[in-house]
Formats: C-alpha cells, structure tokens, sequence
C-alpha cells in the first residue's frame, strides 16, 4: 500500500466508524433500559452471566498487555493476533452485557435485601465504598463509550500500515483500554455480594 492508500483507507473508513462510535453506545443505552418481560416476553433472567463477561473483561486485559509486550518484542504478527482477539472480547463482552440487563433488573450496591431500593440503613452500611464504586462505575462507563472510536482508528491505521500515526494514538488508546477492562472486573468483583439469589 503507498501512502495515498493508506490516507484513502482511513478517510473511507472515517465515517463508519463515527456512525459505530455512536450507534453502539446510543444502542446499548436503549437495549440496558429495554426488559423483555415488559413486552411479555417470557425469559429466564440471564444471572449466570456476570462473572462471565467480568472474566472477559479480565482476558481482555491479558490480551492488551501481552499484545503490547508482543509488539516491543518486535511480534507484529502475534501483537496483530492479540488485539484482534481484544476486540473480539470486547464485543463479545458487549452481547452478554446487554443479555443480561435485557432479561435481569440492575443491581444497586449496598441493597443488601435485595428490594432495588437503597434505604438509609444500607446507605450508611455501604459507607465510602459506595462513593467509590460509583466514581469507578462511572469512569468505567464514559471510557467505555470514549474507547470504541479509539480503538477503531487505532486499528484501522495499523490495517492502513500507518505504522506511525499508529503508535501514536496507541499510546492513548492502550491504556484507557486497559482501564475500562480491568475496571469492568473491579466493577464486577464489588456489585456481586449484592446481586440477588
């Protein structure tokens, strides 16, 4: 590919990946609010999935780390490997996320009853762990959202052989990946002592 390829490669794929960087997240709002019982649909809340998607989240973050230690040992190839099963992690981890809140009601920390409301008793239970939790829920979800565009160019500019606007934007995308991977674990580890039976 000469370098006009490269540049044409990018700019055809500019605007996909707008469209995806937007769909997805706008998606996933609408389909975490959608239940399936609400339109009598009858399913089996999908509570088993959880750990799942958390134990993604956690190879995805294996998969990071070791695709960058591949790519500083000069394994282009197996770093290639690696991040494409990233992504496919990832969007794995994105179907059973939304499975779940389609088919289960959310899990509010510190409901030890189990009712989905978080009384004063509970309130004063949960502490400063609450705060806590929530500070990390909430960067989990806006670099999640962040993330998909990131990775997309990141990607496709290695595809497009841009090797070194590549590397650039890596830097970046590398460990805000890496954040939302291994805070979609912590996130997990800390609601599931409140998830119901």
């Amino acid at each position: 590919m000469n370098n006009s390829d490269t540049t044409t490669l990018e700019k055809r794929l500019r605007t996909p990946i707008i469209f995806v960087s937007i769909l997805i997240p706008v998606a996933v709002a609408i389909l975490f609010s959608v239940k399936l019982k609400d339109f009598g649909v009858i399913v089996e809340p999908l509570s088993f999935l959880p750990p799942i998607y958390a134990s993604i989240n956690g190879l995805t973050a294996l998969l990071l780390i070791m695709a960058v230690l591949a790519i500083k040992n000069g394994n282009q190839k197996v770093h290639e490997r690696l991040m494409t099963m990233a992504i496919a992690c990832s969007v794995v981890f994105l179907v059973m996320y939304v499975a779940y809140h389609m088919t289960t009601d959310s899990t509010i920390y510190g409901d030890v009853d189990g009712n989905g409301f978080l009384d004063a008793i509970e309130k004063v239970n949960a502490g400063s762990t609450r705060n806590v939790y929530l500070f990390i829920l909430l960067t989990h979800i806006l670099l999640s959202v962040a993330i998909i565009p990131l990775v997309l160019i990141t990607y496709v500019r290695a595809l497009a052989k841009t090797f070194d606007k590549h590397k650039i934007l890596a830097k970046f995308t590398f460990p805000l990946w890496l954040y939302v991977a291994v805070t979609g674990v912590v996130v997990y580890l800390m609601i599931s002592p409140y998830y119901a039976n």
